[in-house]
């Protein structure tokens, strides 16, 4: 498991590298130009723990999050995060590498979970100079590759609206989504996620937040039920490296506030390289 990881940060680490070092290059720096001018149209808030932003980012994510639960501990290496890179002016395409499941309990077998992708369009947006807002739409999907039961028993389609605004050192960024699998409704039902960021800004490098992240289900062997999580966290970043490449880290202890939870508290923990 390990070593596939590895080998995915290197090339990762050496395609931005290569971007980076080539911007002289015609084809290379046109993408490099155009990803700053669209990056510079948009608000400059720090991509939340939980909370997917609605602003386009192009970076490496490595994520790890530590679950609590009544049955055993959960640890997902990666949390399926990857490499998101902005194409065209106003889309986002984040390709997302396999979560592995590590489990306390020796009866859930340790293994990776399901290959899950993203892309974003962004239909509106306002720097901080012309009114610090931002509007955009997400259309996700995740394939059942998950062995044992480390993965859903269907593959889901997850469309999303996704919105911010700021005021001065305070911004809120928030989504709305339908998590719809396309087989096994019966069992897994439809869910309605919604999260929402609480950021502030005091320092250069220094971004506090608060998320309240929800999840409801309609059908399903969790018919009716809800669970929802206050995540207070702290995000440290963006410190330059070289040239556009700087370095982001952050942690956050999510905490059950429903009577439902499909686990009592988890630590997250994130490492990312904007570039």
């Amino acid at each position: 498991m390990s070593f596939p990881k590895t080998v995915f940060s290197l090339v990762v680490w050496s395609v931005a590298s290569s971007l980076l070092a080539a911007q002289d290059q015609s084809a290379t720096g046109l993408w490099i130009e155009r990803v700053a001018a669209t990056q510079a149209a948009q608000p400059h808030w720090m991509t939340p723990l939980v909370t997917v932003t609605p602003r386009l980012e192009q970076e490496f994510r490595f994520d790890v999050l530590h679950q609590v639960t009544p049955t055993g501990n959960v640890t997902s290496v990666d949390n399926g995060k990857g490499l998101e890179l902005i194409p065209t002016r106003r889309t986002e395409l984040l390709i997302n590498a396999t979560p592995y499941f590590f489990h306390q309990n020796a009866q859930s077998p340790n293994g990776p979970g399901d290959a899950s992708f993203m892309m974003k369009y962004r239909f509106f947006a306002r720097n901080e100079q012309k009114g610090n807002a931002i509007l955009t739409g997400f259309l996700a999907g995740s394939i059942p590759t998950g062995t044992y039961k480390n993965g859903a028993a269907s593959a889901l389609v997850t469309p999303t609206l996704a919105a911010g605004k700021g005021w001065g050192k305070f911004d809120v960024q928030s989504t709305l989504a339908g998590a719809l699998p396309v087989n096994s409704v019966n069992t897994l039902g439809r869910a309605i996620l919604s999260n929402t960021a609480f950021q502030y800004h005091p320092q250069r490098f220094l971004w506090p937040e608060a998320e309240i992240n929800s999840t409801f289900w309609n059908g399903g062997t969790n018919d009716g039920k809800k669970q929802t999580f206050v995540t207070p966290g702290l995000i440290f970043g963006r410190f330059p490296i070289r040239r556009r490449m700087a370095l982001v880290a952050g942690a956050g202890f999510q905490i059950a506030t429903t009577h439902y939870n499909q686990y009592n508290h988890a630590v997250t923990a994130t490492i990312r390289i904007p570039f």
